[in-house]
């Protein structure tokens, strides 16, 4: 009888190392868990980004405004009858 309860300790202690610490065990879960996570994180903030540049790609599209203001703002580009003053900081 002794060593039955023995082989099933041994037994139930095999069950309980496979559970936590084997292939697809609780701690692999939750590190996958936490990967899932950061993943949806990453996800949610690219598809913000990709929200702003879709509506400033719109505005492009359909805006003589925002083509107007990328020019002054990224090519430094001035309309007739304007005065540009550059300033030059010490």
């Amino acid at each position: 009888m002794k060593w039955l309860a023995g082989i099933l300790m041994v037994l139930l202690l095999i069950l309980q190392y496979t559970l936590w610490f084997g292939n697809g065990g609780l701690l692999r879960v939750w590190q996958i868990s936490a990967m899932v996570a950061d993943q949806q994180a990453e996800n949610a903030r690219l598809l913000e980004r990709n929200q702003a540049l879709e509506a400033e790609v719109m505005d492009l599209k359909e805006g003589i405004a925002a083509i107007e203001e990328r020019a002054r703002s990224d090519l430094g580009m001035i309309k007739r009858g304007e005065t540009f003053f550059q300033v030059i900081e010490e």
